[in-house]
């Protein structure tokens, strides 16, 4: 006799009719429910991108890449096992239907063997992560967990589906016993517990499971678990630019509909407006927020839901959301990171950001580092000239000198300004005079990039300069272009051309770590020789995070890691990172890297002394007992420089790496 089992087992007409027509009504009323939401979602203006559905949906919502690369007490491990075991049941199921519906019959033989043993084991995974999830919110309780009545509802419903389906199997193996039931070793054992039982009573156990459904299915639109399709549509159809991009503003948008930025949700796209819903308020933005943790009233989970609660609304978003809020972000990209369902919480607060500018609502610090870049091209409102006076007593190869070259060494603003970030600037200079690289400097022709006034929220200030650049660049023929500087290193990366201020095709951007790797690597100059535990690394989140770069300045030091050797692709736990070296590591590191606090304009506005982002980091640095913090960004620098003084009295040295490698090959 093949091995099979038979459908609708004892099940008379009547009742199969039954069936489908509950089937019918409770998947009617939860597509209506979602269709009502859809609507909402298209009040929004329409997306600009082509989304990858297949390939996003493949890396995030199936292969869960967001989630398994998350910390393990962030309830990841959990939630992989709810997935899988989840995604498991659903594919039996849909196998299920095909072969009853199909005029194929191949629920049979040793594929039904396969079919039972495998979908039992995987069914395990969800009873036992649908168990830690039960015993996680009543017993621990975590602090970044929201727990509501509708939340035990759904665990209820999910834990009932998962045990009546063995009880189901169960019940069929006890009333019509097979020889290859053990196949089905979960069912088969629970059978043996339950011993034989009547027809009637097993079709009282196939209908409390089947009401259960149902009620899952009606329930569904109204739970957190609504994110199993709105999360599913979020990841498919995400955009395809880096965490560091912004998208721009065209000035006939702004002439057609007289607004800038977004002041109410529905001027958000379509694609912004379902990730809201996609939220399942697992709280891991809120957790990985820097302004969050240094006391601010930022909360990234509360952004989103607070987005969502006005859905379908005119209300203005500030006010919802408060200003005060607005204006703490950094955009670090933290939140963005860890989200798993690919929600965007820095488009939506700097797209609120441009309409508050817009209207004039910034004011203090803020808007004094607007007035300066606009009228000086610098953010600090140096005068042209200033930015050659870091040259003095060097050999400066200066752009006007000559039209050609091979590397474009961008200072920035911050490196020709402060007094700080000006030994990180000589001290790139030195080593590319040293190593016989080709190299020239903008000098007063350079002109601030933009990226301030961009992520404060005023994007035509950023495309003015952006143009300005790109008119200077036209004027000079380089394959390369080095800054130390990661704001300015994305901002060349991923925007300018999407403001037609791009560079011509082939020129390569780096920075300046990256560009010192490979000529250590070409012996063009000797490497870091760092004495074990006595130095530590603070990766800056455009560099780290926005793109990709924690192995270059790791390698100058002499660390061995495997932080961003598979970009997005490979993410690290912050426990297992495979690093090993002189470095010390702090805690947070590599694409988990921590924010200074100088991110989103933030270096130029004025911080409440208990609520600083760099006197939380400060700490986590000091913490690993380093003598000395190595640096790769600017901003970084001043911040940390001013928040180490403030929480510690040692005598730590802080250095750019360029300067650890100019020392070295002094």
């Amino acid at each position: 006799m093949t091995p099979t089992r038979a459908e609708f087992l004892h099940l008379p007409a009547w009742q199969q009719t039954l069936f489908y027509l509950l089937a019918a009504l409770s998947l009617g009323y939860a597509l209506f429910r979602f269709a009502q939401r859809a609507r909402l979602w298209w009040r929004g203006r329409p997306i600009t991108w082509r989304p990858d559905w297949v390939g996003n949906f493949a890396r995030y919502g199936i292969g869960q890449r967001k989630v398994g690369t998350s910390r393990p007490q962030s309830g990841a491990p959990m939630h992989l096992l709810i997935a899988i075991g989840f995604m498991a049941l659903t594919v039996a199921t849909t196998l299920l239907a095909i072969n009853t519906y199909s005029p194929v019959k191949f629920h049979q033989g040793t594929y039904y063997l396969v079919y039972e043993f495998t979908f039992d084991l995987l069914g395990l995974l969800l009873f036992v992560g649908l168990l830690w999830a039960l015993v996680r919110r009543i017993v621990f309780r975590p602090q970044v967990a929201v727990s509501a009545p509708q939340d035990f509802w759904t665990l209820g419903v999910l834990l009932a589906l998962t045990v009546g389906g063995y009880v189901l199997e169960a019940a069929r193996i006890a009333n019509q016993p097979q020889t290859w039931d053990h196949w089905s070793f979960v069912g088969h054992t629970l059978a043996g517990w339950i011993g034989p039982i009547s027809t009637a009573q097993y079709l009282g156990v196939w209908w409390a499971h089947i009401i259960t459904f149902f009620a899952f299915v009606v329930s569904l639109p109204h739970l957190r678990l609504r994110h199993i399709v709105t999360g599913s549509l979020s990841v498919a159809a995400a955009p395809p630019y880096p965490m560091g991009y912004l998208a721009p503003i065209a000035m006939a948008d702004v002439e057609a509909t007289g607004e800038v930025g977004v002041s109410r949700v529905d001027q958000y796209s379509r694609w912004h407006l379902l990730s809201l819903d996609a939220c399942m308020e697992c709280g891991r933005c809120t957790e990985v927020c820097p302004a969050n943790a240094a006391g601010k009233t930022l909360n990234p989970r509360s952004v989103v839901l607070s987005l969502r609660d006005a859905l379908g609304t005119d209300e203005a978003i500030a006010p919802r959301i408060t200003e005060e809020a607005l204006w703490a972000c950094t955009t670090c990209q933290a939140c963005v990171e860890a989200c798993p369902v690919q929600i965007r919480h820095v488009d939506l607060i700097t797209d609120a950001r441009r309409a508050l500018v817009a209207e004039g609502k910034l004011s203090g610090s803020g808007a004094t580092m607007l007035r300066q870049t606009g009228s000086t091209a610098n953010a600090w409102g140096a005068r042209a000239e200033q930015r050659e006076d870091w040259m003095r007593g060097l050999n400066v190869p200066l752009a006007r000198d000559r039209t050609k070259f091979d590397v474009l060494f961008w200072v920035g603003c911050a490196g020709a300004t402060d007094p700080g970030a000006v030994k990180t600037t000589r001290a790139v200079a030195e080593l590319l005079g040293k190593a016989g690289i080709d190299f020239a400097c903008l000098g007063r022709e350079e002109a601030c990039t933009g990226d301030p006034a961009r992520r404060v929220g005023d994007e035509f200030l950023y495309q003015d300069m952006a143009q300005r650049n790109a008119t200077m660049f036209g004027k000079y023929q380089f394959r390369r272009v080095v800054t130390a500087c990661p704001h300015c290193l994305n901002t060349f990366r991923h925007e300018y051309a999407s403001v037609d201020a791009g560079f011509p095709e082939g020129v390569e951007i780096l920075h300046h770590t990256e560009l010192l790797n490979e000529l250590v690597q070409r012996r063009a100059l000797r490497p870091i020789n760092l004495h074990q535990g006595t130095t530590t690394y603070h990766d800056p989140c455009y560099l780290a995070r926005a793109n990709g770069i924690a192995d270059a300045p790791r390698a100058l030091m002499g660390q061995e890691s495997a932080l961003d050797r598979a970009g997005e692709g490979w993410i690290p736990t912050l426990e297992s990172d495979i690093a090993t070296g002189p470095l010390v590591e702090p805690t947070h590191h590599g694409r988990k890297t921590r924010c200074c606090g100088a991110g989103g304009g933030r270096l130029w506005m004025e911080e409440a002394p208990d609520q600083r982002p760099g006197e939380v980091r400060a700490r986590e640095l000091l913490a690993t007992g380093a003598e000395t913090i190595a640096l790769g960004c600017p901003f970084c620098r001043i911040m940390l420089d001013a928040s180490v003084k403030q929480v510690t009295d040692r005598d730590v040295r802080l250095a750019d790496v360029a300067e650890l490698l100019r020392d070295a090959n002094a």
